[in-house]
């Protein structure tokens, strides 16, 4: 039996946040066949990007929206109509992608556009397990590997029969990747934050010789996975395909090592832990690769591209935060110190590059 209260529901509407219910609801009622009245609606916080809401209407009516934030084009990292068409067709390919019922690109409904999908309950394991909840290392091992067996099935995905090629924009994608972070990253670049050059020159000289092109999806974490109250080393479905496309395999670990957080990695990395990947039992980053390449058949000795990939992509994502606090664009507090967040992972970079030799 599982308990209820692991389970995550979301909380309060955030004041600034909340948006025209009664008019989502007349909406949700052309796609769904007997939904009437209102839902009590919740949101989801743990996301900075998209904003996330529970509809729930009743037991057999369990809803979840997803919009961009209001004011916003649907662009980029907001774009919820390609993340609602890409879900869509990926869903008969992976059976781990929810259901969608619908979306809506009028924005004067709500001020944005956005999707609904049918919510799956479960547990999401955020910087810690919920309280009630323990994994023993058995357990959390088993999790890895569910995890990375997920990966290498979407991974794994024939892109040219399923028609998915179609969303990518085919070879030269690690090029366009490195190239664009370097761009954004410069682009976003204030003061007291190290130039990055060497780090980006060395990407650039290092590209892989061999290019790979898949099914990705480019913020692959636990957090972004609901697993089964039952049994919390079952996979039930993964979440947050804002980022997916065809990109290269080994750059979508890449990414998903940049986050990953081991036990005794220093206290300044412990400090960014956003998800329980230091609990006893818990794969190692080399046993990652090692576990990813030996399932995909890849040779995993020369991983250092894909690392200091990782890392520069998420020093980019953190200094285009900090660029808006810096300029006020924000005033969250969270992110006053995203500045040395920055020099921490170039840091990182440094030493992967002098480990190389190259």
């Amino acid at each position: 039996m599982s308990n209820p209260a692991l389970i995550d529901t979301g909380s309060s509407v955030r004041d600034e946040e909340t948006f025209d219910v009664s008019a989502v609801s007349q909406w949700l009622a052309s796609k769904v066949d007997g939904l009437s009245g209102e839902p009590e609606v919740t949101q989801f916080t743990g996301g900075a990007s998209n904003w996330t809401y529970r509809l729930f209407f009743s037991q057999q009516h369990d809803f979840i929206l997803r919009r961009g934030p209001a004011g916003t084009k649907a662009r980029s990292a907001h774009d919820m109509g390609r993340e609602y068409k890409l879900q869509s067709a990926l869903k008969s390919e992976f059976s781990w992608v929810p259901e969608m019922i619908g979306y809506c690109a009028d924005t004067s409904l709500i001020g944005s556009d956005f999707y609904v999908m049918r919510r799956i309950a479960g547990i999401i394991p955020r910087k810690n397990m919920p309280r009630g909840l323990s994994l023993s290392e058995q357990q959390a091992s088993s999790l890895c590997r569910t995890m990375l067996d997920k990966l290498v099935a979407l991974h794994s995905i024939d892109i040219e029969t399923s028609g998915l090629h179609e969303l990518g924009k085919g070879a030269g994608y690690a090029e366009r990747q490195v190239s664009g972070w370097s761009k954004r990253y410069r682009q976003a670049k204030t003061w007291n934050v190290p130039s990055g050059n060497k780090i980006m020159k060395w990407l650039a000289a290092n590209l892989p010789k061999e290019e790979r092109l898949c099914m990705t999806h480019n913020d692959y974490r636990l957090d972004n996975l609901i697993l089964n109250p039952s049994d919390p080393t079952d996979i039930l479905a993964v979440l947050d395909w804002e980022l997916a496309t065809i990109g290269d395999p080994l750059m979508d670990v890449g990414n998903m090592l940049a986050y990953w957080i081991e036990a005794d990695d220093d206290a300044i990395a412990r400090s960014t832990r956003r998800q329980p990947t230091h609990l006893p039992g818990m794969f190692t980053r080399r046993q990652i690769i090692d576990y990813y390449c030996e399932k995909m058949g890849i040779d995993a000795e020369d991983f250092v591209f894909y690392e200091v990939y990782g890392l520069f992509r998420l020093s980019a994502i953190a200094q285009q935060i900090y660029y808006r606090y810096y300029h006020k664009q924000t005033s969250n507090k969270a992110f006053k110190r995203f500045w040395f967040l920055v020099h921490y992972l170039h840091w990182r970079c440094r030493k992967l590059i002098r480990q190389q030799g190259r």
